[in-house]
């Protein structure tokens, strides 16, 4: 457990970046509609790949950038709505603004996931440790918003603390426990495996909740959500499968010692 001020002082960071993010969000929904929103948050698969590159030095095959770009468009392809369903006009009509601040929560994403990529491995402290670090400065951050809003309203709800569970059943401790477990195996990802393998179970994660809800909220499929899940099935075995499983490499056939040794002899018996 690392306390020097030197390793504990990156750990603002992170939350800051989640922190504007989070605003950034928010933002973004009052220029788009929610179709539009969620097509633009994909982007994040792309600048994750773009920034994993630079800042990490984490060198990426030709195959495994295309099966980026597959998930990408994968993922799009399962959320695009036929015009039956929702206006095509509204599709993409948003103002700059909207998009502007889609590409920028993008890209606050991306850096936020592979800063903290970073600071996980950058010495061998307790993953509980480092989450605790992590958390810490999060709900810092956020409870002096919460203060600041508070004299804003000139406490005329009270002080925060008193109304911070206000609404809880047991639905609600659930939803808490469930977001509190993604958290922790999030951690273990970005400790132990790195960025794509966390963009591909969260995009996985998305498919899948898709194709529960036919099931349990009477979703209909269509058409672009089997496509979309074809596309990132395949976008999956690009990336993580031997390059000689996707491409025929030809078989170089080389000479065993022992006939080279058999013929070095037969050329000297003939000198």
């Amino acid at each position: 457990m690392t306390t020097e001020w030197k390793s504990v002082r990156l750990f603002p960071i992170p939350s800051i970046i989640y922190l504007i993010h989070n605003n950034v969000q928010f933002a973004t929904l009052t220029y788009v509609d929610t179709s539009t929103y969620q097509i633009m948050g994909n982007l994040k698969i792309v600048t994750t790949g773009i920034l994993f590159r630079l800042f990490l030095r984490k060198k990426l095959s030709n195959l495994q950038w295309m099966a980026i770009v597959l998930l990408a468009v994968g993922t799009t392809t399962s959320q695009i709505k036929g015009c039956g369903q929702t206006s095509c006009d509204s599709l993409f009509s948003a103002p700059i603004q909207g998009y502007m601040l889609g590409i920028l929560s993008a890209c606050l994403s991306a850096l936020a996931g592979v800063y903290t990529e970073f600071l996980m491995k950058k010495n061998n402290d307790s993953l509980y440790w480092q989450n605790v670090q992590l958390y810490t400065f999060g709900a810092i951050f956020n409870m002096g918003r919460l203060v600041l809003d508070d004299f804003r309203g000139g406490f005329e709800k009270g002080p925060w603390w008193q109304r911070l569970l206000n609404g809880y059943d047991l639905i609600t401790w659930m939803v808490v426990l469930n977001l509190g477990s993604t958290g922790l195996l999030v951690s273990w990802l970005m400790k132990y495996a790195d960025n794509i393998v966390k963009v591909y179970s969260t995009s996985m994660a998305m498919l899948l909740t898709m194709v529960l809800s036919v099931y349990l909220f009477s979703f209909k499929p269509t058409l672009q959500l089997f496509l979309g899940i074809v596309i990132c099935m395949m976008s999956l075995h690009m990336y993580f499968a031997p390059p000689n499983m996707l491409v025929d490499l030809p078989s170089t056939s080389k000479a065993s010692p022992e006939s080279l040794k058999e013929i070095s002899i037969d050329r000297k018996n003939e000198s």
